[in-house]
Order: structure tokens, then sequence, then C-alpha cells
């Protein structure tokens, strides 16, 4: 009998995840068989999606009230599946607030005999409510980790965990640093995020901060990456004020687009590590509900939301996060990153360290990496 997976992730960087990881366990198993919930990546893979993983993509505790019964909804529904198909093994992919409540559920219906329950991608209990770790150690068998330093803190909490790499290393990134070549106009990058409510909420801020940009840099292009369930409400955006865009949905040569940029404006989120990785000058821009922003504020350990500012400590990013993020502020930090070279030199220069942080110890690709742990977990 074929040894069956069941894989749930809420948002694009958890599609890739689990994309990666379903394309390193067919090729060590081939047999295997998929089912969950998963966006087009993960499709492509083999997974036929129990509901869009469109839905889940929401941030912020008061962002999520006005959806709070759907998906509650979608909790029980998705753990209702995976206790009629008695899946194996349970692997959720980041998107800790759905995939905990999934896990909670199945452990509570149905307790050792529950599927071996496995998370990726750790809650950062080292920037945030470091209590997680011990919470998540009574519902789960096994954690996944990006990064070598975050085993520990839930080892000690007697969970099993395991340090992979993170998979942007494996992406193809650092391969097309010598493909990518900038010619003519200086490009300027522009990352509305990855869910709708963040482009409501940070497209008029981006937008204004741009025309002031033109106006000081004429003959600059924009250049848009984006994904297809946002691409309306971006061209939206855009055309409002008429600023004209190179605009590439889920490219395949995302890292080349990436590396075109003379620098980059970006909305909060893994955009800020991939930038960094590109050695791409950039700043990042947040605003969230205000008392969403009240409660992370307490709540929130570290001093900084771009995770290469974490690695290093120190803010090598700029960040413009709620009463920062205006458009005055971001027009004028975007302008030194495109014409003070002491400015992009000195971010270049920190990059290369957080490039080294991230690829950690291992030399084995983190999917491969996490596909032999997930093997070993079925034996």
């Amino acid at each position: 009998m074929k040894q069956h997976i069941y894989l749930i992730a809420g948002e694009a960087s958890g599609d890739f995840l689990g994309a990666q990881l379903m394309a390193a366990l067919k090729e060590q198993s081939p047999d295997l068989h998929f089912s969950g919930v998963g966006g087009t990546l993960m499709t492509a893979q083999g997974l036929n999606s129990l509901f869009p993983m469109d839905e889940l993509s929401v941030m912020g505790v008061f962002e999520i009230l006005p959806k709070l019964k759907s998906l509650l909804g979608r909790i029980e529904q998705t753990a209702q599946d995976i206790i009629r198909q008695k899946p194996d093994i349970v692997i959720t992919i980041d998107a800790p607030d759905f995939s905990f409540r999934v896990h909670k559920k199945l452990r509570k219906a149905l307790g050792l005999d529950a599927p071996k329950l496995v998370h990726y991608v750790a809650p950062t209990v080292w920037a945030w409510r470091p209590k997680r770790a011990a919470k998540i150690s009574k519902f789960l068998d096994a954690l996944i980790c990006l990064f070598h330093f975050e085993p520990p803190y839930f080892e000690k909490e007697g969970l099993e965990a395991i340090a992979v790499g993170h998979p942007m290393m494996e992406s193809g990134v650092l391969e097309a640093k010598a493909q990518a070549e900038k010619n003519g106009s200086q490009k300027l990058g522009v990352f509305f995020g990855s869910r709708r409510g963040e482009v409501k909420r940070l497209s008029p801020i981006l937008i204004e901060a741009l025309r002031n940009v033109k106006k000081a840099e004429p003959a600059i292009e924009l250049v848009v990456p984006t994904l297809a369930h946002i691409k309306e409400d971006v061209e939206a955006a855009l055309s409002r004020v008429d600023l004209k865009a190179h605009i590439f949905v889920s490219p395949q040569n995302k890292w080349e687009i990436f590396k075109s940029c003379d620098a980059a404006i970006a909305v909060s989120g893994t955009v800020g590590l991939e930038l960094s990785a590109c050695n791409v000058p950039h700043l990042i821009a947040y605003r969230m509900n205000s008392l969403t922003a009240f409660v992370g504020r307490m709540l929130i350990k570290t001093r900084f939301a771009h995770l290469a500012n974490i690695i290093l400590n120190k803010e090598v990013v700029p960040e413009f996060i709620q009463e920062n993020c205006t458009p005055e502020k971001i027009a004028r930090q975007t302008l030194h990153l495109l014409n003070d070279e002491q400015v992009r030199v000195a971010q270049q220069n920190a990059f290369n360290d957080v490039r080294t942080k991230i690829m950690g110890h291992n030399q084995q690709q983190p999917s491969k990496t996490a596909a032999d742990f997930i093997l070993l977990q079925l034996k």
C-alpha cells in the first residue's frame, strides 16, 4: 500500500516549500500519495487541494476577525478530512495560526492513534512568544527548522527538531547572479506583498511614494514582480495614478528580474530575505491595523521586522513600520538607495554576511534533508 502524506500550506512561501519537499520526496520514493491544501506549485507536483489555499492568507489579529468564521470552518473541514483519509503523516508548512489548530484537533480527537504530526518552519520563539515552544511540543511529533540556531529552543521541551537550511538557497538565486545584467535606465523593484489585504492597505502609501520618486527621477523604470491572485489589485493600484510599470506574474526567471533592479521597495515579508540574497539594496514597509500593532508591540521581543536585520542584530535594511510608513519617508530613502553609493555598498556588504548565515552548516539541499527526515518518520 502506498504511504500517504497529507500536506498543508497557507500562503505563497509555504506553497514553494511544499512543492520543493514533494519533488524531493517523489525522487526518493516515487510511490508516495499526496493530499491536503496547497497552491499552484504544490498542485503542479500532484496535490489536489481540498480548498483554495488563498483563503488562508490572512495576517493580523484584527484582520482575521472578519474571516474568523470561515477560517474556523476550514480548520474543522481539514481536520475531518485527515481523520477520514487516515494518512501516515501530516506535514503543515508555516501558517502557524491555522496549522497548529489543525494539529491540536487531531491530537485531541485521535490521541496516540493520530498520524505523525510534523510542522515545517519553526515559529519564531526567539523573537516573540517564547512559551510557544513548550505548547507545540505537547501535540507535535517533530519540527523542521530553517535555521541552525532554532532546534535547541524546542529540543529542551522534548520535541524532536532538525535544521535543514533555508530553501531559497536551492532555488537558483546564487547561480542567477552572473546571468543578470543591468542596462539602460535605473530600475526600481516594487513588491506589494503576497496578500490581497496587504495590497489594499499599503498600495496607497507605496503609490504616493513612487510618484515622489518619479518626480525626482523621471527616467526610472518600475519593475513589479507579483503573484497571480493579487495581479488585478496591483494593476488597479498602478493604473489609478498612471504609473507605468513592467509587471511580472510568478516569472520563471524570477531571480534574474530581481537582480535587474538597482533598488527596491518591498512590503515586509519573505521577499526581504530574497532581495538580500540577490544583493539588491532595498527598504521594507508595513502598516497593519492599529490594534494589531498595539498587541504586537507588547508581545514581540525583537527590535526588527526584516530577517536580515534580526540575524545581524542591527538595522541594515531600513524599516518603515506603522507611523513611520509614510510616502515621504519611503521616497526619500528610496532615492538614497538609488543614488548614494556608500549606502548601497554598506547594505550589499552586510548581505554577504546574511547569505553565509542562512546557508547554515548543511551542504545538502534543504528540501532533500527535509525529505530524508520525513521518510525516517514514516519508518
